[in-house]
C-alpha cells in the first residue's frame, strides 16, 4: 500500500499516530498487503498477455493513449512488487526491521530499506497518478484533434519530471536536517504529505471535469460526423462515457480509504494524549481504514485493467507472433490505407467535396477509436457507421 506514513516510520522519533497503525498487527497487516499485491500482479499481467482467438491485425501506428493505459499498468506493476518486496522483509526478518526505530544506531541498513523502499513505493503510485492525469488530458485533446504520438514526449517529461521532484522535495522535507531529528514539529510533516496527496486529489478533482468535456465533445463529433446521431452512435458515446465512470470508481474505491486514513491519524495528531477514552473510536477507525488500503491500494492495478479493457479471458497464447498487442486500438485500422474494401465502385468524376467530407470522417473515427479501443463491440459500432463502410 501507498501512504506517507511509510516513510514517516523510518524516524525513529516518529509521531504516535503513525506508531498506533504501523504496530498495529504488522504480520497480519504485511500479510494482507502481500496477499493483495500478489493476486493484482498476477490478474494484471494476466489481462496484458495475448489471448488465444484474437484475430492479429497490422496497425499504421499505436495511439497515444494506449500507450498511456499501458504506463499506467506499468506502474501498478512495479508499485505492487515493492509492496511485495517491502512487507516480505518485514515479516521474513523482523530483528532487521526492529533496528529502525533504534535511536542513532551503527547499523544503517535498516534506516536505507525503509527509506528506499517507501519511496520507491511513492513514487510509482504517484506516477501512475500523474498518468492518469495526461490520460485525461489526452482523451480530451484527441477529440480536440491536438493530440498524437508526438505529446507522448511531454506526457513523459512532466510525469516522471512531477513524480520524482515532488517524491525527492517531500522526502528531504521530511528528513531534514537528519534522519533521526525528522518528525520533530509538524513543519516537516506536512510538507512531506502535501507532495504525497497532491497528484491523489488532482486526479479526484480534475478527471472527472475533463472527462465530462470530452464525452460532450464526443457527442458533437459522432453527430456531425454524418449530420445525424443514430442508435449506434448514441450507444458508442454511453460506452466512452460508461468507460470513464469505470476508471474514477476504481480511483475512488482504491485510494478514498487513504484520505479517511489520513484525516483519522492527522486529527489524532492534534491531540495531547492518542491513547484517551473519548479517541477510541476514531482510533479503531484509523486502524480499520489502515487494513483496507492494505487491501485496496494494490489491486488498483487489476481493477483498472477491467476498467480500461474489460475481462480478456484465460486463454494465453504464448506462441510468439508479430501481432497487436492487447492494449493497441483495435479500431484505429478503420483510417489506415485499404483498412476496409469499399463495396461500391467509386467513379472517376467524385465530387472534391465528398472527399473532404470522407477524410473528415475518417479524422473522427480515428478521435474515437482512440477512446474506444480495447472495446469490441464499440469498434464494430464504429466501423458499421463509418462512411468507408458503407461506400459512402
Amino acid at each position: 500500500m501507498a501512504s506517507p506514513r511509510l516513510e514517516t516510520y523510518c524516524c525513529p522519533n516518529r509521531d504516535a499516530a503513525t506508531q498506533l497503525v504501523m504496530s498495529f498487527q504488522p504480520e497480519v497487516f504485511c500479510g494482507v498487503c502481500i496477499g493483495s499485491a500478489c493476486i493484482s500482479l498476477l490478474l494484471t499481467i494476466l489481462q496484458l498477455l495475448p489471448k488465444k482467438g484474437q484475430s492479429p491485425r497490422k496497425m499504421p501506428k499505436a495511439s497515444s493513449s494506449s500507450t498511456i493505459l499501458l504506463l499506467i499498468s506499468i506502474c501498478d506493476i512495479l508499485g505492487g512488487l515493492g509492496v511485495i518486496f517491502r512487507s516480505s522483509v518485514w515479516l521474513g526478518f523482523p530483528g532487521f526491521i526492529a533496528n529502525i526505530s533504534v535511536v542513532n544506531g551503527t547499523d544503517v541498513w535498516p534506516s536505507t530499506f525503509c527509506v528506499g523502499s517507501a519511496m520507491w513505493i511513492q513514487l510509482l503510485y504517484s506516477a501512475g497518478f500523474w498518468w492518469l492525469f495526461c490520460y485525461a488530458v489526452d482523451s480530451y485533446l484527441v477529440v480536440r484533434r491536438s493530440a498524437g504520438l508526438s505529446t507522448i514526449v511531454l506526457y513523459h517529461m512532466m510525469t516522471w519530471g512531477l513524480a520524482v521532484m515532488l517524491c525527492v522535495e517531500g522526502i528531504a522535507l521530511l528528513y531534514y536536517p537528519s534522519l533521526s531529528s525528522c518528525e520533530n514539529g509538524l513543519e516537516h510533516a506536512i510538507p512531506h504529505y502535501i507532495t504525497t496527496y497532491a497528484p491523489l486529489l488532482l486526479v479526484l478533482v480534475v478527471n472527472p471535469i475533463l472527462f465530462r468535456r470530452t464525452v460532450s465533445a464526443v457527442a458533437s463529433l459522432l453527430k456531425g460526423r454524418q449530420g445525424i446521431y443514430t442508435e449506434n452512435e448514441r450507444r458508442l458515446g454511453t460506452e466512452i462515457q460508461m468507460r470513464f465512470f469505470k476508471i474514477m470508481l476504481v480511483f475512488v474505491i482504491c485510494w478514498s480509504s487513504n484520505i479517511i486514513n489520513e484525516t483519522l491519524l492527522f486529527y489524532l495528531e492534534m491531540q495531547p494524549d492518542i491513547n484517551e477514552m473519548p479517541l477510541k473510536n476514531i482510533r479503531s477507525a484509523a486502524l480499520i481504514t489502515w487494513i483496507i488500503m492494505g487491501v485496496l491500494n494494490p489491486m488498483q492495478g487489476f481493477l483498472f485493467t477491467l476498467a480500461f479493457y474489460g475481462w480478456t479471458g484465460w486463454r494465453v497464447d504464448l506462441k510468439w507472433r508479430k501481432r497487436e498487442i492487447p492494449w493497441e486500438s483495435m479500431s484505429s485500422s478503420t483510417v489506415g490505407e485499404n483498412a476496409y474494401p469499399s463495396p461500391v465502385n467509386y467513379q472517376s468524376n467524385i465530387h472534391d467535396s465528398k472527399k473532404i467530407s470522407t477524410t473528415d470522417s475518417q479524422q473522427t473515427d480515428e478521435a474515437i477509436s482512440m477512446l474506444s479501443e480495447g472495446n469490441t463491440s464499440s469498434d464494430e459500432r464504429l466501423t458499421r457507421s463509418s462512411p468507408i463502410y458503407q461506400g459512402w
